[in-house]
Order: C-alpha cells, then sequence, then structure tokens
C-alpha cells in the first residue's frame, strides 16, 4: 500500500511545503501594520518579492502566512480579517496571541509607547519580532530589548526600513570607499511638528478598549488628537519629528556612519515648543550630536536645510573633506541619493556594504538563518537613543554630556531620570 504524497508538501510546482512557512501574529493592525498583513489567496506559493526598494525586485520569497491578529478597536479587527482572508484567529489582548502556539513570529505596529513591552513579551514567548519605529521611547526600554532579545536567542528586526532601499545602499558604498574623503557632518532637514488646535478630551469610540491602549505610559483623558494618527505629537505616546521620521533618516546615518555599537558623546538641543498645550513635542528643533573616534557631528533640524541638490521633504546631506552626498526620506516612500552614488562601482578590494532584499524579506531570510537582520535591536536601540536625548535636552534646555558605554548622562541626575519611566498599573520592565 502506498501513501499519497500532496505535491505542495515536497514544495514541488512552484509551491512551499508548509515546514518552510512562518506563520504571523499581527498586533496593531492600523494603516501601517495592515502593510503587513499576507493575504489567504497567496499562502503556499512562491511569488515576487513585495518590495520594489531593496534588492533587484527578481528574488522569489518563501511562503508565509497571517494566522493571527490583534487590535484594540473591533472595526480595524474586521477589516483586517476581511483583507487577509481564511479564517485567522481574532485577539484583542495582544497577551493572548502570544500564547498562541501556531504563531512563530509576530508584526508589532503599535503606538510607539508600546513597543518595548510587547516586543520583550514576545521574545519570552518564543516568537521572533518585527517592530516598527522608533524602538521604544525610553533607553531603559531600549536596552532592556536588547537584552531580552539576546536572552531569548530572538531574531529583532526594526522598522526603520530606509537601510533597505536602494538609495541608503548606492550612498553607503559612496560614502565608505571614501568618495566625499573623511565624513566630517551629516545635516538632517525636517519640516516642523503640528502645534495643534486645541480640542476638548471626549469618549472614546465604541468598542475601543482605551485602557488597553494607554497601557504603561501616563494616564490621560481620551482625546482623538492624542491616540490614532496623532499619538506622535506627544511624548508619552510619540515624542514629536525626531522620533517619527528622526527614527528613519538618523537610522541611515548611523548605518552610514558605522555608529551602530556607539553613540554620541554630547547633545544640544534648541527649538520652539507648542503654544496652546494640546501637545507636548518641540514645534521646531535643532539637536547637535557630537560623535568622537572618528570626529563627527550630527545635526537633526526641524525645519532645516533643505538638499540644494535633491527636492525633498526631509533626509540628510553627508559632508566630507572632497565633496557632498544627499540621502532623501528613508521611509515607505523610498529613498533616493545623487546619481554619482548610483553610477559607482566600488574596487574589488574596496570596503563592502550588504545589500539587503526589503526590510521584511530581510525579517524573513533572518527568522530561516538566524543571522543578525539589518535593523537589528542593538542598532535601533543606539537610534532610538539619540531621539530619546534629544528631546530631553530640549525639555531641560541644556547640553548633555553623554556616556554611550554606560548609557548615563554626566553629572547630571535630573537627566538620567527622564531615561526611564515607572510603567503604570501592571505594565512594567
Amino acid at each position: 500500500m502506498f501513501d499519497i504524497i500532496p505535491s505542495r508538501v515536497l514544495g514541488l510546482q512552484g509551491q512551499t511545503p508548509p515546514s518552510d512557512t512562518v506563520n504571523f501574529g499581527h498586533i496593531g493592525i492600523g494603516g501601517r501594520g495592515r502593510g503587513f498583513l499576507r493575504e489567504e489567496a497567496n499562502i503556499g506559493k512562491q511569488i515576487p518579492a513585495t518590495s520594489n526598494l531593496g534588492g533587484d525586485g527578481s528574488r522569489i520569497m518563501r511562503a508565509s502566512r497571517s494566522v493571527a491578529l490583534c487590535d484594540i478597536d473591533p472595526q480595524r479587527l474586521d477589516v483586517a480579517a476581511t483583507k487577509v482572508g481564511g479564517h485567522p484567529k481574532l485577539y484583542k489582548d495582544f497577551r493572548k496571541l502570544l500564547e498562541d502556539k501556531d504563531v512563530d513570529a509576530v508584526y508589532i505596529a503599535s503606538p510607539d509607547h508600546w513597543h518595548a513591552l510587547m516586543t520583550i513579551m514576545a521574545c519570552q514567548a518564543g516568537k521572533d519580532v518585527y517592530c516598527e519605529k522608533p524602538a521604544c521611547n525610553t533607553v531603559e526600554e531600549g536596552r532592556a530589548m536588547v537584552t531580552a532579545g539576546e536572552r531569548y536567542a530572538r531574531v529583532i528586526q526594526i522598522g526603520s526600513q530606509g537601510r533597505s532601499q536602494m538609495g541608503a545602499y548606492h550612498a553607503a558604498k559612496y560614502i565608505r570607499n571614501g568618495q566625499i574623503g573623511t565624513l566630517r557632518k551629516v545635516l538632517c532637514w525636517h519640516y516642523a511638528s503640528p502645534d495643534g488646535d486645541w480640542t476638548p478630551d471626549g469618549q472614546p469610540p465604541p468598542g475601543m478598549d482605551y485602557d488597553m491602549w494607554v497601557g504603561p505610559a501616563r494616564w490621560m483623558p481620551y482625546n482623538v488628537k492624542h491616540t490614532h494618527g496623532q499619538f506622535r505629537w506627544m511624548i508619552d505616546f510619540g515624542g514629536g519629528q525626531i522620533r517619527d521620521r528622526g527614527a528613519h533618516v538618523m537610522s541611515i546615518a548611523n548605518w552610514i556612519m558605522d555608529c551602530d555599537n556607539k553613540g554620541p558623546v554630547s547633545i544640544e538641543a534648541t527649538g520652539e515648543p507648542p503654544h496652546d498645550g494640546m501637545y507636548d513635542s518641540a514645534v521646531t528643533m535643532q539637536v547637535t550630536f557630537e560623535f568622537k573616534n572618528p570626529d563627527l557631528t550630527l545635526v537633526w533640524a526641524q525645519p532645516g536645510i533643505p538638499s540644494p541638490d535633491i527636492d525633498a521633504k526631509y533626509g540628510a546631506v553627508y559632508h566630507g573633506d572632497n565633496g557632498h552626498v544627499t540621502v532623501t526620506l528613508g521611509d515607505g516612500a523610498g529613498t533616493t541619493t545623487d546619481k554619482k552614488c548610483v553610477d559607482y562601482t566600488p574596487p574589488e578590494n574596496g570596503v563592502k556594504v550588504f545589500k539587503s532584499p526589503g526590510q521584511s524579506e530581510n525579517f524573513e531570510d533572518c527568522i530561516r538563518t538566524r543571522e543578525k537582520t539589518i535593523m537589528n535591536m542593538e542598532a535601533a536601540h543606539r537610534v532610538a537613543t539619540l531621539c530619546v536625548l534629544g528631546n530631553v535636552s530640549f525639555q531641560l534646555q541644556r547640553k548633555l554630556e553623554w556616556d554611550y558605554v554606560n548609557e548615563r548622562v554626566k553629572n547630571d541626575e535630573e537627566a538620567n531620570r527622564m531615561l526611564s519611566r515607572p510603567g503604570r498599573g501592571p505594565w512594567n520592565l
């Protein structure tokens, strides 16, 4: 008697065997989170890479599927379940999703103030993690995330996807191979944060678990301008433009500067606070970060001075002894750079730069190989620390001297107290 084995089990006829399929859970499925969903119609197929922002677009992805969805907003759950198709499991409490043994890895696209705890708890549950940027809201959170990833041997990718885009890759190979001489200064520019028109507090929408939405952050009454799509302008929830787009633009900068395992020695911020109290992050802001060995200056400025070479709303200009290079954007809108970088081919013995196939694609590759991702947790923590320290310096209105090895502000205990937060209720590190 012979057993009949379906061709899909053996991976024949262009299909991927179940043993090679990654089952994803999704925590937070608003606008950004929905972009990570795998549709039922594509399960078991080998399809071209979904991102045209990395690699050459010809690589074949291995199969993955969305088997579990979680959000505190039932309307978002319904929309996501319809998009996925089939019968994904639906949860309102992310802890229940993490208990699901069918889930191999998770995409976390919750509001920023939840990133750290969800990532740490996912590592403890044995899940690999792709978490949206910024990695964390405090320095303490970021270091705890690094520790959790190492302790539980988890693959972590943070969603600053500029490193996986071709513009950043071309700029990196050009600059790292000395084509502008020694890199001296990186000047980032971005438009200002919104000031906000005063809106009174109200009641959360029916079915929304607002207490869970606030989670570990400081409690404040529900306000439509503090939640979906608006939370970024609150320090407790988001942290302003520097923690939003800064986590993209300065991720590319840290990568090109080869500073993924170090930090600045000083931080000084100036700027303009909001006027009416609707938000509490800086409206305009300039932060100067000084690095040593090698000596480098990184400046985050909103609005700043745009590149004279490429028209874009935000990005950075890299200045060396023998010229400069522009790298724009760095997020879902893509990345561009100067033509001279695109056309440049390093010598055979030159500095090699990793070409990512795409941020999600790199994550899935590393799930299988167990290698570090292009935006691994240590690198992401270092970028998030820049954003946190910029806000702390702005709030205190003074320069900070930073010990990046011990991750403490020198001779300033008030500033050091702002590198962590107590958490709320059961939500503590």
